[in-house]
């Protein structure tokens, strides 16, 4: 049985006076809430290996960490990302843990939850309309044709990827959705500190640029006071709780593959500043979501992880090896050998940013002791820390293991070092480019084609060439290519454009095919869901 979120919030130290309830399990905490307090906590940040249609959980293992170290008396609190309806109704069917380790009300987070997502929608197709109406009444300095504020909608549409606008009129110009996940307010929410932060990001966000190749800023369609209206309320992040009752601080959610991949700041300042542990995460595997941990979200912020978690699961290392999905089932140390490179190469990241790290073997049931004993094997013979964990069936009892020797790792620990970055600040794009390829994806270089370098000329010559990198990849892959599974050797990474969020201060490098709009499966998860007579929702 659920506490009441009220409840929640009072064993946190948050007051009736911060909250915003939303029903009796679901609530909004106002900023006023971290005035004051000190940032007391320890942060572990949860990455994983290269993701599989076998399964990592990372988001289950999160959630199953809290609640584990809840079980051996820390005090403890979650801050998660938000799901995307996108994904919800597409292939990923929800994201919110799973078996006896969920966030709840499950259901609502997957779709409405609290409006962030429609909020952030609002804003930024309030500014996509106020710059066409300022085009077709020659109120700006923006060409058509310079445009590059797209329109965004929290759904999986391949359609709309590609569109044209304004057909036949002097304005008509080639253009596209993203989904809101994508869209730069989504970062700016989360890298956001304050309201006044929260508007000074979307002024400064670049809009397009002008025939003569000047950029054009969002304060120039005078309508961020408007957006900030909008932004208001989901700027304050969501509190609910785990079904053994963590609490657990859930704003925002950019996608990794194709944004920086984590939690809002202050949803993180939150749960630092009313738990002696706050458990992240960072989206898909480390090369992705964990890297821009480190590079966007901790860079901007200050914040830095006191410990790293990488979840791996032995099927997921056998499909790494060569194995089909369908034979996942059946012992194969041969194929697990070989997939450990995976393992390895995410190992290879995390131990650069000098932090210790924690190997959270996610349980299923088909996995032989042999097959968990030369995992451990691996692990032991790498000085890596491991824990065996069984989050789904068991919840925060069968994560007891994992907690402490996450503990362990931290009580050896000496105050941690600042955090050392893979480039510089004042790196050219270049080298940033190749420091991660190099030293995150394992590849031998980076290829920049022609329509890369003339958008990055455009950036670096309007003054945006200074800012952090964002890389838009497959999550598939340690490569651009998703089909090179293991640890590929060999390769190049391809950026084949650039776009700018400087609002979010990075440049987004897009490289091999990633887009910012993604596609329905074959069979896409809305098909599977129902409402029963009694407004129960199934298949979620």
């Amino acid at each position: 049985m659920l506490s009441d979120i009220a409840s929640v919030a009072h064993s946190l130290g948050i007051t009736a006076e911060h909250l915003t309830l939303y029903g009796t399990d679901k609530a909004k905490v106002s900023l006023q809430a971290l005035k004051g307090k000190p940032q007391r906590g320890q942060l572990i940040l949860v990455s994983a290996i290269t993701p599989t249609p076998a399964g990592e959980g990372k988001t289950t293992v999160s959630i199953g960490l809290a609640q584990g170290l809840k079980k051996v008396g820390k005090s403890v609190a979650l801050a998660l990302r938000q799901p995307s309806m996108g994904p919800v109704f597409g292939r990923k069917g929800g994201a919110t843990g799973g078996g006896k380790s969920t966030v709840q009300p499950s259901q609502s987070i997957n779709l409405h939850f609290t409006g962030d997502f429609h909020a952030v929608t609002s804003a930024h197709n309030l500014l996509s309309s106020v710059i066409d109406n300022q085009l077709v009444n020659q109120q700006t300095h923006l060409a058509p044709s310079g445009v590059l504020w797209k329109r965004v909608m929290d759904v999986n549409d391949r359609a709309l990827r590609r569109i044209r606008t304004s057909a036949g009129a002097a304005t008509e110009r080639s253009t596209g959705f993203d989904i809101t996940a994508a869209s730069e307010l989504m970062a700016i929410l989360c890298l956001a500190e304050s309201l006044q932060d929260l508007r000074k990001r979307l002024d400064r966000m670049v809009i397009g640029f002008t025939s003569e190749g000047e950029p054009v800023l969002a304060k120039e369609a005078r309508v961020t006071g408007a957006m900030l209206a909008l932004l208001r309320d989901a700027l304050q992040p969501n509190l609910v709780q785990s079904v053994e009752g963590v609490p657990a601080f859930l704003h925002g959610g950019p996608f990794a593959n194709i944004a920086h991949g984590c939690n809002s700041v202050l949803a993180t300042r939150m749960a630092l500043a009313h738990a002696d542990y706050a458990v992240t995460e960072a989206g898909f595997a480390f090369d992705l979501g964990g890297e821009k941990f480190m590079h966007i979200k901790c860079r901007q912020s200050g914040l830095k992880p006191d410990a790293i978690v990488i979840v791996a699961t032995v099927r997921a290392l056998k499909m790494h090896g060569g194995v089909a999905l369908d034979a996942l089932t059946q012992p194969d140390l041969t194929a697990l050998q070989r997939g450990l490179e995976n393992l390895a190469a995410h190992l290879d990241s995390a131990s650069q940013f000098q932090r210790p790290v924690v190997v959270a073997i996610n349980q299923f049931t088909n996995d032989s002791p042999q097959e968990i004993a030369l995992l451990k094997q691996f692990c032991e013979s790498r000085g890596v820390a491991c824990a065996l964990a069984n989050v789904f069936g068991e919840g925060g009892q069968g994560a007891v293991e994992l907690a402490e020797t996450v503990l362990r790792e931290l009580s050896t620990e000496c105050e941690p070092n600042e955090l050392p970055y893979l480039y510089a600040a004042e790196d050219s794009v270049e080298q940033k480019l190749k420091s991660i390829a190099t030293r995150i994806y394992g590849a031998e270089g980076v290829v920049l084609t022609d329509e890369a370098k003339a958008k990055y000329s455009l950036f670096q010559k309007s003054g945006f060439g200074h800012l952090p990198l964002c890389m838009a990849k497959t999550q598939n892959s340690l490569s651009d290519d998703a089909t090179k599974l293991g640890r590929p050797r060999g390769f190049h990474i391809t950026v084949r454009d650039f776009e700018i969020a400087n609002g979010a201060g990075f440049l987004v490098a897009l490289t091999g095919t990633m887009m910012r709009m993604p596609a329905l499966p074959k069979v896409p998860a809305a098909e599977r869901i129902e409402v029963s007579e009694e407004g129960e929702i199934s298949g979620i």
